[in-house]
């Protein structure tokens, strides 16, 4: 017979473990469809996020919610309020919720085929990348060759590097170095040269506006394939461990102008694992 004392401290050990006071895991969850079942894992690494959507689905925030968006060879977007019952041809997917979570970017996490991310609003109003609570989107994308990667860093490293370059070698610093050069006065010419040189190299080298793939990352992108360009723009908390046919089949639905499939995709989501 379990004595109260044990029976007392099994619930606290539960309470634990549900609530996150405890050592946190990776939780995992099911999305059961019309079209078939997704189950994700939801990374301890992004607890705020993973806190939330738990307790969203405690609350039976997305079940009878739709699949709203959806593109394929990018993301299937869902979990919003108003899309629940929605009309056809409604236009739908501005949920009734303005609370945010401030966004847990981490490297390890990234836009491969099956990352499950949060939608937010645009940076002109959302300067700190702040998450949407009430939604969600699984990324379905494409596969990307080296060479389309390498020249996605060009494109967005080029402008980058040029653009802090401008901003320490000025126009009165060139005329200082020009007539150092002039003067043949080689140890003042090197001196300020390397001073430009290492604040354009440290700031090049710390800012998280330039892209760079990791071998982890380019090994995904080009072989499941995914959405590498909203890398470090939206939050990535979790993934799809098993329904990619799932995936592939909602990603393939024929849509309206507004990306919403003719057929609805009903959700209902469950906890499998805290």
């Amino acid at each position: 017979m379990i004595s109260s004392k044990k029976f007392l401290l099994g619930i606290l050990f539960l309470f634990l473990v549900k609530f996150g006071l405890g050592q946190a895991t990776n939780s995992i969850i099911l999305i059961e469809t019309n079209l078939g079942n997704i189950k994700l894992m939801l990374y301890k690494e992004t607890p705020k996020h993973r806190k939330n959507f738990l307790q969203l689905i405690e609350n039976k925030h997305f079940d009878g919610t739709l699949f709203y968006r959806v593109i394929k060879g990018f993301v299937a977007q869902g979990g919003s309020q108003d899309s629940r019952n929605a009309a056809a041809g409604k236009m739908i997917g501005y949920g009734d919720s303005n609370r945010t979570i401030e966004s847990e970017f981490n490297d390890r996490f990234f836009h491969k085929k099956g990352a499950i991310a949060a939608p937010r609003k645009p940076d002109k109003v959302n300067v700190f990348k702040e998450s949407d609570v009430s939604q969600f989107y699984i990324a379905h994308g494409r596969v990307f060759s080296d060479e389309e990667l390498t020249l996605m860093e060009k494109e967005i490293n080029v402008p980058l590097r040029k653009k802090i370059v401008k901003k320490y070698l000025t126009k009165s610093k060139r005329a200082v170095l020009d007539s150092l050069k002039k003067a043949k006065k080689v140890d003042e010419f090197r001196t300020i040269a390397k001073q430009i040189k290492g604040s354009i190299e440290f700031e090049y080298s710390s800012t998280n506006e330039k892209l760079e793939f990791s071998e982890a990352r380019r090994k995904a992108y080009t072989t499941v394939g995914g959405v590498p360009h909203l890398d470090n723009n939206y939050t990535v908390f979790g993934e799809v461990i098993s329904g990619f046919d799932v995936l592939d089949k909602i990603a393939n639905l024929k849509t309206d102008a507004n990306d919403r499939p003719y057929t609805d995709v009903k959700m209902k989501v469950k906890i499998l694992k805290y």
